[in-house]
């Protein structure tokens, strides 16, 4: 449960992940082999990764949403509110989806390689590697995932984690993931991909791009879509916000401050995380302060 937040609270937060349908979670004993991992994910299982229905919540219901909402956060459309990147760059090949599977379904979200000690670390969100207190199974990153394409491989996952908070209750407030990739054809994923950096404890109020692979309609989840605008303090958490339409499947994105256009390159500073029903034009990440900083040196230490 996300206690922190209040029942309420908890019916607005539309986790934005993909699913339709495949096995239960392996038992440990049965984990299988990273090549039978790779194997099961064709292209057709990927590109079967449909959204999850998402709750509804009427608007006269809503209780905790300020009746006049700040004026320098009303929806913009500058830049982008949800367009597919065409603009090239270091994003197209760091940025992936991640697939997996979650209760006896196949699921998918989104992913960002950053750099890190072992060159093999993906960040992501908490609910894209445990949810409803289980971790998922068969989990892969597909960078530069085009239309069921997997242009510079699948890597199998060998290890998982999230926020202490997110491990212990799933707490909105620290949706935040990391996956440790094994190595594949001999060569570790930011040799072959490149890498984004991260940093912790930034402004909460500053230019931002995000991107993911958003697969509810009116997105397919075949192409990495952006937004990008200013950013701004959540009011249902102490994550930050960002005018962005994107849907389902986009989930783990990355949030980047000082990202360059014409290099694909910023500073990941958080991830696509929930949305509220009343105001989809608005995406929600969680802060990136010092429990988010120790999930990512545990994760580039393994």
């Amino acid at each position: 449960m996300r206690a922190p937040l209040g029942a309420l609270a908890i019916a607005l937060l539309l986790p934005l992940l993909a699913v339709p349908l495949a096995q239960a979670a392996p038992e440990a004993s049965k984990t299988p082999k990273p090549s039978e991992v790779s194997d099961y994910w064709t292209p057709d299982r990927m590109r079967s990764a449909a959204p999850l229905d998402l709750p509804t919540v009427a608007p006269s219901d809503v209780k905790d949403v300020p009746a006049a909402l700040p004026a320098q956060i009303a929806p913009e459309a500058i830049p982008s509110g949800g367009a597919q990147w065409t603009g090239g760059g270091a994003v197209v090949t760091t940025a992936g989806r991640v697939f997996f599977t979650y209760q006896g379904r196949t699921a998918s979200c989104s992913g960002n390689a950053v750099t890190s000690a072992n060159k093999s670390t993906v960040i992501t969100a908490g609910h894209c590697v445990k949810l409803d207190g289980a971790y998922h199974a068969n989990v892969v990153f597909v960078p530069a995932y085009d239309n069921g394409a997997t242009p510079y491989g699948t890597w199998t996952a060998r290890a998982t984690y999230s926020t202490p908070q997110w491990n212990a209750t799933e707490d909105i407030n620290y949706d935040v993931g990391a996956i440790v990739v094994n190595q594949l054809n001999g060569q570790n994923l930011t040799d072959v991909v490149g890498a984004q950096g991260i940093a912790f404890n930034q402004p909460k109020a500053a230019p931002a791009y995000a991107f993911g692979y958003p697969a509810a309609d009116p997105y397919d989840g075949t192409k990495l879509v952006y937004c990008s605008g200013t950013t701004f303090n959540a009011f249902l958490s102490s994550g930050i916000g960002l005018t962005c339409d994107m849907t389902g499947g986009a989930s783990g994105g990355p949030w980047f401050h000082g990202f360059s256009e014409a290099t694909g390159t910023g500073t990941l500073i958080s991830v696509n995380s929930y949305k509220i029903v009343i105001l989809p034009f608005w995406m929600f990440g969680p802060y990136f302060g010092a429990d988010a900083q120790n999930l990512y040196n545990q994760a580039q230490a393994a």
